[in-house]
């Protein structure tokens, strides 16, 4: 399981990257996509791959690589080099050069791809200039991947199981029926709905993705993507020095009693659903004499919760309101969080025993690749509760702390 739309780029003779790879946060292709928007593209694009026109996605960092590293665009269009996300790029070390492929869950983030279809697109590939002899063969979540080499681990292990990191996250909560819904919490936080074989198209900005594909059939989700949650608390500790260590923040949070009317927006590197504003940047807000570490600290925190409450009104416009959510990832160990997360939302929040889930979630793949599950239907055998926290804020609280996070919000935003 991987980061799913950092782009890597590379050599098929040599397997050298032609550049450093650009990481899905990357911001650079923003004035393209920008006059991609501009020019009335996001209809159709959306239309076709699920998705909004954003850097965040990797056509137009393929594109940026291919036209700013010399010579490369003439290696691309005679078929020396090859594109991947991080998945594919591993997959072509681990195989010796062998196999260039990668699964629907991580082709459907490429912008390239036709998640009805299930098919690399000619008209998307125009629009974003990139030539099709640079893609990999898309496969199944649960495929042949193909074996590694034997002189990196003494044998030759099957790669069966492949899904990009947020698609995993949702097998490993078991989130396999539509209307599931589980909610990562790490460097930034995503939240994805099961759809089944629906795939819906949103009408508040939210995207349409491939949740897995089996047996050549694919399995559709909602997915609302935030781009900064835990990266505001990496920050808070290694940019400001707020903090010794992420844990700390629990402690900090309580200690502050209250945010004291201070709101920190952490568009770092832009907003994303359901605001999709590249060029809106980050803001810490209401400060007084009275604002400490803590203060901050707790405002960072809370921005996780509102950020996902965003995330759920646009899934309520669309149709759909969950009265649960499963949640995993690094952050879910702060309990604090976790409660601020119910009452913010008001619902449920349920975190699992097992918190590092897309990790087990690559694992149920492999397992049913190899045989070890006969079907995903037996996860659920295995998904445990760890705790359920319901909402205690009271109406008006929420609404008042809600209502500076708007005012907040309209500061940073520019489109």
């Amino acid at each position: 399981t991987n980061q799913r739309e950092t782009t890597i780029v590379w050599d098929r003779k040599t397997g050298a990257p032609i550049a450093r790879a650009i990481v899905w946060q990357d911001r650079r292709t923003a004035a393209v996509t920008d006059a991609l928007k501009d020019a009335g593209h996001e209809p159709a694009v959306q239309q076709k791959t699920g998705l909004l026109l954003d850097p965040y996605f990797s056509a137009t960092k393929i594109a940026w690589l291919l036209d700013n590293v010399e010579g490369a665009r003439a290696r691309a269009d005679a078929g020396d080099l090859a594109f991947g996300t991080i998945d594919s790029f591993l997959i072509w070390k681990l195989t010796g050069g062998k196999r260039h492929v990668t699964d629907a869950t991580n082709a459907s983030r490429t912008s390239l791809y036709n998640i009805h279809t299930g098919t690399w697109d000619d008209e998307l590939l125009a629009l974003f200039n990139v030539p099709r002899a640079v893609l990999p063969e898309v496969l199944n979540s649960a495929d042949d991947f193909g074996d590694t080499d034997p002189d990196y681990f003494g044998t030759s292990l099957p790669i069966r199981g492949v899904a990009g990191d947020q698609q995993a996250a949702a097998i490993g909560q078991n989130c396999l029926t539509p209307g599931a819904i589980k909610s990562t919490y790490g460097t930034g936080c995503f939240v994805l709905m099961n759809t089944g074989s629906e795939a819906p198209l949103s009408q508040n900005k939210l995207l349409t993705t491939v949740a897995y594909q089996l047996d050549g059939t694919p399995s559709y989700a909602l997915e609302g993507s935030i781009f900064i949650a835990g990266a505001a608390i990496q920050w808070l500790r290694d940019g400001l020095k707020i903090l010794t260590s992420a844990p700390d923040s629990e402690a900090a949070a309580k200690a502050a009693r209250s945010n004291g009317g201070v709101y920190l927006v952490p568009a770092f590197t832009g907003l994303g659903a359901p605001y999709w504003d590249a060029s809106a940047r980050g803001l810490i807000t209401g400060i007084t004499r009275d604002t400490t570490g803590d203060t901050i600290t707790r405002a960072a925190l809370e921005a996780m919760a509102y950020q996902t409450h965003d995330l759920m009104q646009a899934f309520a416009s669309d149709g759909l309101a969950p009265k649960v959510l499963r949640v995993d990832g690094g952050m879910v160990a702060n309990t604090w969080l976790m409660q601020f997360m119910a009452d913010v939302l008001d619902i449920e929040v349920d975190r699992p025993v097992v918190q590092e889930t897309t990790a087990l979630g690559a694992a149920y793949l492999a397992a049913l690749g190899v045989g070890a599950l006969a079907s995903l239907d037996e996860i659920g055998q295995h998904w445990q509760l760890d705790r359920r926290f319901a909402p205690t804020m009271q109406a008006a609280d929420r609404d008042r702390l809600l209502a500076g996070w708007q005012r907040a919000i309209r500061q940073v935003r520019t489109r």
